[in-house]
């Protein structure tokens, strides 16, 4: 397995709060052990990315370090034997970015069985559009309707809605025929969200105080929840019988203050989404989901794009909620 002599690379020179971040070549040794080495084309913009490059949340130890839990790109050598030369792939998770180097590189050197091909009849940018986020909103649906979750059963509640989670969560779910309400914090992203296939768009202030009575009118026969505290325990409190919660983010809190009513009198349940690792062919299902319920347009719609250079002034938009949508972000230009 070769190694570039040097990547370019937006990385962590140092620690700290914030740390020292600087554009630039770097020696190849950075790159993870692995079989497959990746030529990176493009990346996102996640949360816990931008948490990274600011210092919050993570305690690193070795410099330098490139943050990018998402990676989409060409590969470049291969001693897997599912993958070669040319093959065109996609990396969400297993610690990339977080623990080894990531996807913010001209390169990437990762295990083949992490590993997805790009689906049929998506682009390496598309599949950046979804990324970990889309992911999760896919793995979310689908773990619903395992539940029994139909589109008969009833709307479909998505919280933290003007975001990456929220964004393709109500583009899949309208697509699949929900009806789907979102809720926002950002009322003004109103005709986004509809554009994007919400039937109707209520204030986040309706729900994150909590509910005011263990069980409330039912609204709801699912919800897609990345928001967390009192939001999550005003749905749990709203759900119809046998209701379903995809708990798949904490925005607002990773605590909440639930009754044990809605479960017993009313069955609802409460699927937790691990966005970041799980089965590999788990995720080889969603990403043939998504191809097969998404268009080229719906991809679009929901992403804006910008060079690497950008990132790290987007990163306090998006820890600060301003953020709309998926940034793609285009490490080879």
């Amino acid at each position: 397995m070769k190694t570039p002599e040097t990547i370019r690379a937006l990385y962590l020179e140092s620690g700290g709060t914030p740390p020292v971040c600087k554009l630039g070549d770097i020696p190849g040794s950075v790159l993870a052990d692995g079989d497959v080495l990746i030529r990176v084309e493009c990346s996102s913009l996640n949360y816990k990315d931008a948490m990274m490059l600011k210092g919050l949340g993570y305690n690193l130890k070795e410099f330098p370090f490139i943050p990018g839990i998402d990676v989409a790109g060409v590969v470049e050598d291969s001693d897997h034997a599912d993958f070669k030369a040319g093959d065109k792939v996609v990396l969400n998770g297993y610690g990339t970015g977080e623990s080894t180097s990531g996807g913010f590189a001209s390169h990437v050197r990762t295990r083949g069985d992490c590993l997805v091909a790009v689906p049929d009849g998506m682009t390496t940018q598309d599949t950046m559009t979804i990324g970990t986020a889309g992911l999760t909103a896919m793995l979310s649906v689908m773990f619903m309707e395992h539940e029994g979750v139909s589109p008969k059963s009833g709307d479909i509640l998505v919280t933290g809605a003007a975001g990456g989670v929220g964004s393709v969560s109500i583009t899949i779910l309208s697509a699949l025929g929900y009806r789907v309400e979102a809720s926002t914090g950002r009322m003004e992203e109103a005709d986004y969200l509809k554009s994007l296939g919400a039937a109707s768009v209520i204030s986040r202030s309706e729900l994150e105080n909590g509910p005011e009575r263990p069980l409330m009118v039912r609204r709801w026969a699912g919800c897609i929840d990345s928001v967390g505290g009192g939001t999550f325990s005003t749905v749990l409190s709203s759900l119809h019988k046998r209701g379903v919660i995809a708990s798949c983010g904490l925005a607002a809190s990773n605590q909440s203050e639930i009754s044990l009513l809605p479960f017993l009198l009313r069955g609802t349940r409460v699927v937790g989404i691990d966005g970041g690792y799980g089965p590999i062919e788990e995720r080889k299902e969603a990403w043939a989901r998504i191809a097969s319920t998404l268009t080229s347009d719906q991809f679009a719609a929901m992403r804006t794009v910008v060079p690497l250079s950008d990132v790290l002034g987007l990163a306090d938009e998006i820890i600060g909620g301003r953020v709309r949508g998926r940034t793609v972000i285009m490490v080879d230009q």
